[in-house]
């Protein structure tokens, strides 16, 4: 033999170990390839459930911004009906004292001009509660005394009303909407 014999190979060996090697990578292979599309799947159920968390509290802390909204603009309104309110119950004894002096008015004085330039401020005070929505309670006569919008100073004997019924007005009352911002004050028979 000389230097350089050759190697003598085994064909089938040497196939068969090169084979199951490539078998064997080829093997691995397809199971890398199996676990990431596994990973992206759960990955992916884990985005979907996160996403569907997200989207339940955004839903809820909008609809609670809403009835936030709601609510502030309801005692908003209130508010200011309430301020309103206090400030036309205030005006209301200048309105009263305003009737009572036209309704006690001298027949000679009638026709001056000061009494008319008066009576004309009178007017324009009750226009004024008028468009404020400012309404006068009705009372009349024989109607049923009701402790909702009706205020009792005397108690009377009567031979002409029953139990109950109003006999006079005393004060007018006033309402704003369904408001009762007086009370009026009447003379109840017994």
């Amino acid at each position: 033999m000389t230097d350089e014999e050759p190697v003598e190979e085994k064909p089938n060996e040497a196939r068969n170990g090169s084979e199951e090697a490539i078998l064997e990578v080829e093997h691995n292979e397809i199971i890398e390839e199996v676990d990431p599309v596994k990973a992206l799947t759960d990955e992916l159920t884990q985005t979907k459930a996160q996403a569907a968390e997200y989207l339940d509290g955004w839903q809820r802390a909008r609809a609670e911004f809403a009835n936030y909204k709601r609510r502030t603009e309801a005692e908003r309104t209130e508010l200011l009906v309430s301020a309103g309110a206090d400030v036309l119950i205030r005006i209301l004894p200048a309105a009263d004292d305003f009737d009572r002096a036209v309704q006690t008015l001298p027949a000679d004085l009638k026709d001056n001009a000061w009494v008319a330039g008066v009576m004309l401020v009178q007017r324009k005070l009750a226009n004024g509660l008028d468009s404020s929505g400012v309404k006068p309670i009705p009372v009349q006569p024989g109607d049923t005394f009701d402790p909702n919008i009706h205020e009792a100073v005397t108690q009377e004997d009567s031979e002409q009303f029953a139990g109950g019924q109003i006999i006079g007005e005393v004060q007018h009352g006033y309402k704003m909407g369904e408001r009762v911002l007086r009370p009026a004050m009447v003379r109840v028979a017994r």
